[in-house]
């Protein structure tokens, strides 16, 4: 049982990754490789789903609705791929959040070996939620290719984009994962609130459409920065905001570090709750 003090040091969740780099990229591919274990396709659905999802919205948006995205270039087919690369950046962080409350109940038997790093198995889920979201971005970069001829370079941006937001899901990640172990109705609520932000975000609508007075409420949405910058490097190649940026950094550093301290404070109860 763990009654050791645990650091809570923000360079320790780092430290932890690093050191033990091996194991979670072997729970990571092992997690990845569970999803599909069983299927006769195996890892191909995972190539599978993400293209079938943008054929869906290809079709939907642009032959039956035949919608146009305000601000874009009027392509019958940008729609598709704008609401595509919305729901890239939900998928992922929606992944993350809904796993995290049963993170540490579904990994018991870790809880009481005192030389497991129980701190990197937010790292593992959001390994497998990120190569399934880098799986996505090749879709849709290929169909862009495909469709358009051509490809954005400004698309390079987009780890840079994806790192601050990684670093707030981790700690949103930490927080739910230590919370969920002593209150168990949390892992109820995570569904709701990540698909009511499917729709409080900027995936099927721009942010221009909303009233004037309510787009800076919607900027309080972690998820609004991320997709449309997303967007803007992606499909229409401009340059990132940097200023937003930067703020965004700031708060993903402060985020994982809260999420990492209290998942450190409240770790030493884990065993007794289990």
């Amino acid at each position: 049982m763990e009654t050791k003090r645990h650091s809570t040091s923000f360079l320790r969740a780092f430290g932890s990754l690093w050191r033990h780099r091996e194991l979670v990229w072997q729970l990571t591919w092992r997690d990845v490789v569970g999803r599909y274990r069983g299927s006769y396709a195996g890892l191909i659905w995972s190539l599978f789903n993400p293209v079938l999802m943008l054929a869906v919205f290809t079709f939907v948006f642009s032959v039956v609705f035949q919608a146009r995205w305000a601000g874009g270039t009027g392509d019958k087919v940008e729609f598709a791929l704008v609401v595509f690369a919305g729901t890239i950046v939900h998928t992922l962080f929606a992944e993350c959040v809904n796993r995290s409350p049963g993170l540490i109940l579904t990994n018991a038997n870790y809880v009481k070996k005192v030389v497991f790093p129980l701190e990197v198995l937010v790292w593992v889920t959001l390994g497998s939620a990120l190569f399934h979201a880098f799986v996505s971005v090749l879709v849709l970069l290929t169909f862009k290719v495909a469709i358009h001829s051509q490809l954005q370079w400004t698309s390079l941006f987009l780890p840079l984009l994806l790192a601050p937001f990684v670093l707030l899901t981790a700690g949103i990640s930490w927080f739910l994962a230590a919370t969920g172990v002593y209150l168990r109705d949390v892992g109820q609520t995570t569904g709701l609130i990540t698909m009511a932000l499917l729709f409080l975000s900027p995936v099927f609508y721009p942010i221009s459409a909303l009233p004037e007075e309510y787009r800076p409420l919607f900027f309080l949405n972690p998820l609004t920065f991320v997709i449309e910058q997303a967007r803007e490097v992606l499909i229409w190649g401009r340059l990132p905001d940097w200023g937003g940026l930067g703020i965004y950094f700031i708060v993903g550093i402060a985020a994982a570090w809260a999420g990492f301290y209290w998942f450190q404070k409240t770790r030493k109860g884990f065993a007794d709750v289990l």
